[in-house]
């Protein structure tokens, strides 16, 4: 089983920045991106940004292109989230995820506990 541990979460003021990170235990086999997603309260849980392990192409929800960023350290199984210009409707609690593929090349995603990110107006 994966373990996911994120951190970096907090409270900010509108404009201001933070940095979530992802220590991700090692894969079963082999891994294929990790990615944060994030749930706002009473909204279904959205994603946010991915990274692909080998390649570390990116891609990015409309609504954080452009502020945020997400980036990896292979040596060091994390995945972090650079998040700039932030905006009180970023607030929420942000999840990472691994997609691991196993032995069978069975790909499966894994979570983390999330952090809390609270942006004020």
């Amino acid at each position: 089983q994966v373990q996911l541990v994120a951190s970096g979460g907090g409270l900010v003021q509108a404009g201001g920045s933070l940095r979530l990170s992802c220590a991700a235990s090692e894969p079963t086999f082999s891994r294929s991106d990790m990615a944060w997603f994030r749930q706002a309260p009473g909204k279904e849980r959205e994603f946010v940004a991915v990274i692909t392990w080998s390649g570390g192409n990116t891609d990015y929800a409309n609504s954080v292109k452009g502020r945020f960023a997400i980036s990896r350290d292979i040596t060091k199984n994390t995945v972090y989230l650079q998040m700039n210009s932030l905006k009180p409707e970023d607030t929420a609690v942000y999840y990472c995820s691994s997609r691991d593929q196993n032995r069978l090349g069975i790909l499966a995603r894994y979570w983390g506990q999330g952090t809390q990110v609270t942006v004020s107006a």
